[in-house]
């Protein structure tokens, strides 16, 4: 009887502890394809932008915030627009993949963040607490075998190269101080190859193809339902999700809503 006591014992720290464990999700696709604003649709259908980030059940993170430290050679190159900030070896996988790790495990964490004028990391980092459900988008998140595992589900957002090309132009040049000339020149040299080479064929993996990005609304309201069963429990065990055996979403604090508004 004792052993069975213990064993029950020992049952239920473990169920507590995969309680704790969020539901991750992954994002990926063309650079300019829309998966910021795919994520940012998500977070406003379920209303958990409007809520202090504190108490969010729902976050994001980027893989932009992970680029490595630039050499100061690599630095001078990027400067001038001719270093590939689209290959795999451009990202820090190994900080990312212990984000994520810690995430799983209920973790705060501190993210870095990029600075795509100066090409360096600032001194400072943003407080990621733990969530329900973390949207992780960037243009090579299934590329690495062991951090696309841990996505529980996969979504690649579809979107015409035009479009993205031109919306890419758009950015850069207003958000990034970039000259026309050297947009145009880095995208023939390494974005749209490393685009064909890198991210494309990882468009095999996803669970769900999202055409036309943040547009398609009838994908994204398909997603929301998705994520409110989790947050609301109805998602207990009754599809693939679990397979990766992270579990069951964590329980909600107290102060926390019981639905997203």
């Amino acid at each position: 009887m004792a052993g069975d006591s213990e064993t029950h014992l020992k049952d239920s720290a473990e169920n507590d502890h995969n309680i704790r464990q969020p539901f991750l999700i992954g994002v990926s696709g063309g650079t300019a394809s829309g998966k910021s604003s795919v994520c940012e649709k998500i977070m406003e259908l379920l209303g958990q932008n409007k809520i202090d980030r504190h108490q969010r059940q729902v976050v994001i993170l980027s893989q932009d915030s992970f680029y490595r430290e630039l050499t100061p050679e690599q630095k001078a190159k990027a400067l001038k627009g001719q270093f590939n900030f689209d290959h795999p070896d451009a990202f820090d996988n190994e900080l990312v993949m212990k984000t994520l790790c810690d995430i799983i495990q209920g973790k705060t964490v501190h993210i870095p963040v990029y600075d795509f004028v100066t090409h360096s990391r600032k001194d400072e980092f943003v407080t990621v607490y733990p969530a329900d459900v973390v949207l992780f988008e960037g243009i090579l998140m299934f590329y690495l075998q062991e951090i696309r595992d841990l996505f529980q589900m996969k979504l690649f957002v579809d979107t015409d190269p035009d479009t993205r090309l031109s919306r890419r132009v758009l950015r850069d040049i207003s958000e990034r101080g970039r000259e026309l000339e050297q947009v145009l020149s880095q995208y023939i040299t390494f974005v749209k190859p490393a685009f064909e080479e890198f991210c494309l064929p990882t468009k095999k993996y996803a669970d769900v193809i999202i055409p036309r990005g943040a547009d398609n609304l009838v994908a994204i309201n398909l997603i929301v339902q998705h994520i409110q069963d989790i947050l609301n429990g109805g998602f207990t065990k009754r599809q693939n999700g679990f397979q990766n055996g992270h579990g069951t979403p964590r329980q909600r604090r107290p102060s926390e809503s019981s639905r997203p508004h």
